[in-house]
């Protein structure tokens, strides 16, 4: 080649990086100045839950009626997955973070580390272990909720006869308080016997299973209940499966498909947790905090669940209720 040519490539060469770096910083320059507006990052255990996708549907849309930019991510119930999501938030100068954590011990450190960076810490869902360190953690009353669908199940039982219990992941705090306060309600009815027990990890196809097998091995069994109603529903298509009828079946959440099969009447009951108003209170507190540098409202927010039942499924939707309260 020659030295001529080579002159000529080398400095065009040069000046194209030079015009692709100019069009990548003129791009991000226009983004910029197009968004203009703070970051709220937004973390849930997964989108392909209902619950948890309404929560964080609910949570995107307040933050961008306000005027935030909005980005949504999933930790999948790890807690590393969930430390790297909330590294990235730090190094995209999130200014708040909405996250429902992937464990009350697991998610201490990473939530102090998001606070240090700047980021205003806002839990829904469920909480941690620690005070002082997230503004607000704003959760459905789980124990005032299992309660609830403790008294429904055991009036539906009409207070006698055998049944199963379907709790959620062993290591989510929830799971343990909506069990206690199923046994709440339901221990204080002496004819109502359980004769099993059964982690299904919140799963609808582990709760088909649980189920299944629970009912293959006592006949007996006059009711179901269970710690969400993803697990619920599975409990459900195993009774259909083994020809059993009038197994009375309890849930938790209050999710769309068990609004409709308590319509259909193969659900007694659930318990709604207010997601979508809690994912909203969260972001409307978020946003007075950056204002005002307050709340206005302590830390420690407890949301009263509601039960629905076949008389009043009409008046719930998507995770909320539609009458005013």
């Amino acid at each position: 080649m020659k030295v001529g040519l080579v002159k000529l490539i080398v400095p065009r060469f040069l000046f194209l990086i030079f015009l692709s770096a100019l069009a990548f910083t003129s791009i991000s320059c226009t983004r910029d100045s197009e968004s203009g507006k703070k970051l709220v990052a937004i973390i849930v255990p997964s989108q392909d839950n209902p619950f948890f996708k309404a929560e964080a549907d609910a949570a995107a849309a307040r933050a961008r009626e306000l005027g935030y930019r909005v980005r949504i991510d999933s930790h999948d119930d790890d807690a590393f997955r969930q430390d790297n999501l909330i590294d990235v938030a730090i190094a995209s100068n999130a200014s708040v973070l909405i996250l429902d954590n992937a464990g009350a011990d697991a998610s201490i450190s990473a939530v102090r580390r998001a606070t240090r960076a700047g980021i205003v810490c806002f839990l829904i869902d469920r909480e941690i272990s620690a005070k002082g360190i997230a503004k607000a953690q704003i959760i459905a009353d789980n124990a005032q909720g299992a309660r609830l669908a403790g008294a429904a199940f055991a009036r539906e039982m009409r207070d006698k006869g055998d049944y199963a219990e379907l709790v959620g992941r062993e290591s989510d705090t929830n799971a343990q308080i909506r069990t206690t306060g199923f046994h709440a309600e339901i221990d204080k009815v002496p004819t109502l016997s359980m004769v099993a027990r059964q982690s299904a990890n919140w799963s609808q196809s582990e709760g088909f299973q649980k189920a299944e097998t629970v009912l293959q091995a006592h006949g007996n069994i006059r009711g179901i209940i269970s710690g969400n109603d993803t697990m619920a529903l599975g409990a459900i298509a195993a009774i259909k499966a083994s020809g059993l009828h009038d197994v009375v079946v309890v849930g938790f959440d209050g999710s769309p498909d068990a609004l409709q099969a308590i319509r259909q009447g193969s659900m007694a009951a659930t318990v709604l947790q207010p997601a979508v108003k809690i994912a909203r209170m969260a972001v409307d507190q978020a946003d007075r905090f950056l204002r005002t540098g307050s709340t206005g409202q302590p830390e420690h927010q407890l949301i009263p669940c509601e039960l629905v039942t076949r008389q009043n499924a009409d008046q719930f939707g998507v995770f909320e209720q539609r009458v005013p309260e």
